[in-house]
């Protein structure tokens, strides 16, 4: 069975981790998630997460360090792989979201997390005093 990868950007600065709200699908909207999305063939996982912030965010990013393994989601062999990443140019928008939010350490659990996200927030922190 082929593993579906899912890539996430756990996009830090001023020790802060930038948030998304879904926009879509219906059973997905109003959740909060790291930005990403599905590898395209022919991409490594870090090209597709670049492409993903470009297109989702309109922004340039840098990645840092990944984030623990493979974090499985929903569908059974998909899983989200999530690393660290610096915004190199440009100012986060919400170009396929409802919204965005920078979250300091103590406000992290005053979104609702999607479900296949909320594991890897708490890896994060030691992340967000560095």
């Amino acid at each position: 069975m082929s593993v579906s990868v899912v890539v996430g950007a756990a996009i830090i600065s001023d020790g802060r981790l930038l948030a998304a709200q879904r926009a879509a699908p219906a059973e997905l909207a109003g959740g909060w998630e790291f930005p990403g999305g599905k590898v395209d063939p022919g991409e490594s996982d870090e090209q597709a997460l670049v492409r993903e912030c470009e297109e989702e965010l309109g922004v340039r990013v840098a990645l840092g360090e990944r984030i623990g393994g493979d974090w499985p989601l929903g569908p059974a062999g998909t899983v989200l792989r999530v690393w660290t990443a610096t915004v190199e140019s440009g100012e986060p928008r919400a170009l396929e979201h409802l919204a965005l939010r920078w979250l300091a350490a103590d406000e992290l659990y005053t979104v609702e997390w999607l479900p296949g996200d909320l594991p890897v927030v708490e890896a994060i922190v030691p992340h967000l005093s560095r």
